[in-house]
């Protein structure tokens, strides 16, 4: 059976440099830093006390505050994202088979702000413990899926997939997987995460994995850079609308680009460290490229994982080194993250939509707060001093995340 082509008609994103796909894309075209002290609680007294948080962000445009009171903000965040997307694809109701269409969304760490915050409350106020009765609903990763369905009405598959910062990446592979197979003809797909809450700041504070740069908290998140200490944690969503290729197509749908490959492997390493040697990361390229049906030669942009961390930058360039070889001097990286922050579970959803725009638009966005050659890697060309135009017909866009997960995807022009 020959498998069908996806491709991406819709995207929405939330960030915390943009609250839509526009601003959003100014936003990287402009080195914006999204980084900010913390706000949505007191971080007095926490090894890191900033963050990428959203800005401006008012759920009474997507819903009845009274019903937002229902979900937690992952599920807030990833409405919002969905709604754009919707509507950039020109998906209203009527003209797509509800029985054909789903969501699958990629989300690390769920309802952690829900949970964080209702368990300190009962733990403060002692005797008998007394819950909200949406507390459970809340909590429930799976709710994000489930209120995504309610919303636009997808009686598909919907459900979550928590691969920790490869999450929405392997919600992408899923839900290519029902397209080419044909059992759906459109899901929207991508990643949602809230996890600035006392219980992610402090919890990832206590493996050392945040950057703790208080004092300069504006370069705190430096990609590739020497001095790097840790990632920035960010929150937001990005939503993308997959859709199989002729049905888009006979709708007279906008098509942003294709999905071409998607490689996934596992490290088998380390709960939170990434192979030094970058193998995993270097077969989950290969995979991407291999199902593609491209040569390493074709690759002109990478939209890296970059977390600022000392060890994943070091081995995602390894990985790139013994993939690509001479070539690799020639492909121009940048890192989103440098100004959103790490979305973790969101964070290859709203890093492909600028993958997708740097196709479409002939230019790579830049990479911030490069503050020095790091002797331990490569000079490559990481876009450092702005954005750089690069016609190109295909990009990878990579994530890794902790468990050892390795994902790439391949994006094509079309």
């Amino acid at each position: 059976m020959e498998l069908r082509r996806v491709v991406i008609t819709g995207v929405g994103a939330l960030t915390p440099i943009g609250n839509n796909v526009a601003e959003y894309w100014d936003g990287l075209l402009t080195g914006k830093n999204g980084v900010n002290p913390i706000t949505h609680f007191d971080a007095t007294g926490y090894r890191t006390t900033f963050a990428c948080e959203l800005k401006g962000f008012d759920v009474s445009k997507y819903m009845d505050p009274r019903e937002a009171r229902k979900m937690d903000n992952s599920s807030l965040y990833a409405i919002a994202a969905a709604v754009e997307a919707m509507t950039d694809a020109g998906l209203a109701p009527g003209t797509y088979n509800p029985d054909r269409a789903g969501a699958i969304i990629g989300s690390g760490i769920g309802g952690v702000t829900t949970s964080a915050y209702e368990i300190t409350e009962q733990a403060e106020t002692g005797g008998v413990p007394r819950y909200s009765p949406f507390f459970i609903l809340r909590s429930l990763s799976n709710m994000i899926a489930g209120n995504l369905s309610l919303r636009f009405n997808l009686r598909g598959p919907a459900y979550i997939v928590s691969a920790a910062c490869t999450s929405a990446a392997v919600a992408l592979w899923n839900a290519c997987n029902f397209i080419r197979s044909g059992q759906c003809d459109l899901i929207l797909s991508g990643g949602t995460e809230a996890g600035i809450a006392p219980v992610g700041i402090g919890g990832f504070n206590s493996m050392r994995a945040l950057s703790t740069r208080n004092d300069d908290i504006y370069t705190a998140s430096r990609p590739f850079s020497i001095g790097r200490d840790g990632f920035v944690m960010g929150e937001g969503a990005g939503i993308l609308i997959l859709e199989e290729y002729e049905h888009a197509v006979k709708r007279g749908a906008h098509i942003y680009a294709e999905i071409a490959g998607i490689g996934l492997t596992t490290d088998a390493y380390h709960s939170t460290h990434p192979r030094p040697d970058g193998a995993g990361a270097r077969l989950a390229m290969k995979l991407a490229l291999q199902e593609g049906r491209i040569a390493p030669e074709n690759v002109k942009h990478i939209n890296t994982h970059g977390t600022s961390t000392p060890l994943g930058d070091n081995a995602e360039c390894r990985a790139i080194q013994d993939l690509f070889g001479k070539h690799a001097e020639n492909i121009l990286y940048n890192s989103t993250k440098s100004m959103t922050g790490h979305l973790m579970g969101a964070g290859t959803a709203i890093e492909s939509i600028a993958t997708i725009l740097e196709l479409q638009n002939g230019v790579v966005h830049p990479t911030i707060n490069f503050m020095g050659q790091d002797p331990e890697l490569p000079k490559w060309n990481f876009c450092i001093y702005g954005p750089e135009e690069c016609e190109m017909d295909y990009a990878l866009c990579n994530a890794f995340g902790f468990g050892g997960h390795n994902a790439s995807i391949l994006y094509k022009k079309i």
